[in-house]
């Protein structure tokens, strides 16, 4: 297992092991922090993108390609 994996379990494992309110905390954490809420709906609809046929998108490849329309869009326009 790489490291980036092993890290992601112990987390994962952690927060299972958490009492439900300790769980509602830490989401509602997550779910207030803008970039997370994002991340999750992306990831939720990639997810929900992988069920319809068509040019299958890692999201690794979805946050790249997210990251460089962000920037484009953050480039001053000439006038």
């Amino acid at each position: 297992m790489r490291t980036n994996q092993a890290t992601a379990e112990v987390f994962f494992t952690a927060f299972k092991l958490l009492k439900n309110k300790e769980k509602e905390a830490f989401l509602e954490k997550v779910i207030n922090d803008p970039e997370l809420r994002e991340d999750i709906i992306d990831i939720a609809l990639i997810e929900e993108a992988k069920k319809v046929k068509g040019k299958p998108v890692s999201a690794r490849e979805y946050f790249a390609r997210r990251s460089r329309e962000k920037t484009i869009k953050a480039l001053p326009e000439k006038s």
